[in-house]
């Protein structure tokens, strides 16, 4: 019985939330363009930092492919050609204008492609997800973090090596906190990957942001 009532929690999500999500970051691009603040972050220089976390995940001392769900208009990958170029890397998104817009960008780059899609379609070593989990609109706590679950098996189903992610963070100052956005429980994620992913998992909350990472390392 438990089951079924989180399955159709996670069903509901999907059809109503997601799409509603799609379309608050469709209006963040055509508001502020392909820039941090088109994907609702407030700046260059904490998105770089936030790259830098996740990318903590990854070997790149060899080829690899990443799999970036929420890709957004690309400027993780951005970020991770300038530093590798060796890697073959695929960019999923709920929103078609993000995609567009990626599309667009790297037209001319064969290392990367970009696909209007709520989960990879392929198998990749890694899976990156930056910035997915905060904002929930309307979507109560139980059904949102039922699909953070979700989309949490789907990241390890999708990656034979690893795979990382970010949240929002419940340590957040009170008095700063939307009621739109999830802050996750830092403790609680790091347990479930623990016990259902990994024994090589870490917990990043030390890098100046109201945020955390998690490395999950197979």
């Amino acid at each position: 019985m438990r089951f079924a009532v989180e399955e159709r929690i996670l069903v509901d999500t999907s059809k109503n939330v997601l799409k509603a999500v799609a379309d608050y970051y469709s209006s963040k691009l055509a508001e502020h363009g392909e820039s941090a603040r088109g994907v609702d972050w407030n700046g260059e220089e904490s998105q770089a930092l936030r790259f830098e976390q996740l990318s903590k995940v990854t070997d790149c001392s060899s080829e690899f492919s990443i799999n970036d769900l929420g890709c957004g208009y690309g400027g993780y990958f951005d970020y991770l050609y300038n530093l590798h170029d060796r890697i073959h890397y695929s960019g999923f998104d709920l929103s078609a204008d993000m995609i567009a817009a990626a599309q667009r960008r790297f037209s001319g780059n064969s290392k990367a492609r970009f696909v209007v899609a709520a989960e990879p379609d392929v198998v990749a070593d890694y899976g990156i997800a930056s910035g997915i989990f905060n904002v929930r609109l309307d979507s109560g706590d139980d059904a949102w973090r039922a699909h953070m679950l979700h989309t949490l098996d789907v990241l390890d189903r999708t990656s034979r090596r690893g795979f990382a992610f970010n949240c929002l963070t419940s340590y957040s100052d009170r008095d700063r906190m939307q009621g739109y956005l999830y802050y996750a429980n830092a403790g609680e994620l790091f347990d479930h990957c623990k016990r259902n992913y990994s024994r090589n998992v870490a917990l990043l909350h030390d890098y100046g942001l109201y945020e955390f990472t998690i490395l999950v390392r197979k």
